[in-house]
């Protein structure tokens, strides 16, 4: 166990890197900071204020290494537009982002994994395609429309819930509902493809043999074993939700980081969208580790793969 953690540790490592020189470039790639920063109406010689007090002057290799170097010790830079440290700004909004995301998937996996089972067990029959229609039609439906319609049927008819803020667990069930139910499709097909095949086992079929109660052979012997791509697929789309949530945030106004990823856009204040970049793919690349060392865990032969 302790090899794969170290192979696992070195590739978390290598990909943490190569996401940090993509981001760094990417941005650079969209044209001149300097004169972004600037504004507009700025003169020749403001930009040539602002790429020397930046230090946009500089080589990219000299630029990286710097930025690299005290993104490390928690320097993200600071923002042009709010004139705070970067790394402020992203610590008081990524509650309300981490709150959201793991509020939706936790939707996700409640809706997703019983029907996946339910479809597994009755395959091809009506209750499968009524399963499959159901993921087939949260796939193709646009999150920010849904989130509307949400808004629309239990915000502004019903009067149920609150349609912006985060004051309460009550103004997170709409946008988890939103964010989570385009993710709950993958997860859904992905459980039922491996019910379908571990129900097909001579281990299974072995087990009722001998008597088993039905629910212990479904979520006991047949469940563990076909959740374990689930647990991989779950940590991959939390982390999709972490990026994808601009969207939602922004239809329901949650002061989240994507949120403030939109408004630095809009102001051209890319330390900020650099900052957020570097620190959600971290967030992802964490948790895809724990995906495969949760993974390993509860089938041992992961671990001399």
């Amino acid at each position: 166990m302790f090899g794969f953690l170290v192979k696992r540790l070195g590739l978390a490592l290598l990909v943490a890197i190569t996401v940090s020189v993509v981001a760094f470039g990417l941005l650079r790639a969209s044209g001149d900071i300097a004169v972004a920063v600037a504004g507009e109406g700025a003169t020749p010689a403001d930009i040539a204020t602002v790429r020397r007090q930046f230090g946009f002057d500089r080589p990219l290799p000299v630029q990286y290494l710097d930025w690299a170097a005290k993104a490390l010790s928690g320097d993200l830079g600071r923002s042009v537009y709010f004139h705070v440290p970067v790394l402020e700004l992203i610590a008081e909004r990524l509650p309300v982002t981490l709150a959201l995301g793991g509020l939706a998937l936790a939707f996700a996996i409640l809706l997703s994994i019983p029907l996946g089972v339910i479809a597994a067990l009755r395959p091809n029959s009506l209750l499968d395609r009524a399963c499959l229609w159901i993921a087939v039609f949260g796939q193709a439906m646009p999150s920010f429309w849904f989130a509307l319609m949400l808004i629309l049927v239990f915000g502004v008819w019903w009067r149920l819930l609150p349609i912006s803020g985060t004051g309460s667990v009550a103004h997170y069930i709409m946008p988890a509902i939103a964010l989570g139910y385009y993710a709950a499709p993958a997860i859904m097909r992905l459980t039922r493809a491996g019910m379908v095949e571990v129900l097909d086992s001579d281990y299974i079929r072995t087990a009722r043999a001998k008597g088993l109660r039905t629910g212990k052979v479904l979520f006991k012997h047949a469940l563990r074993n076909a959740v374990i791509p689930v647990v991989a697929l779950a940590a991959v789309q939390f982390g999709f939700m972490l990026s994808g949530s601009i969207v939602i945030e922004s239809v329901f106004a949650m002061p989240g980081v994507g949120e403030l990823a939109w408004i630095s856009l809009q102001r051209s204040d890319y330390t900020v969208v650099q900052g957020i970049v570097l620190m959600l793919s971290v967030i992802y690349i964490f948790l895809a580790l724990l995906a495969d060392l949760f993974n390993a865990w509860l089938d041992p032969r992961i671990r001399v793969a």
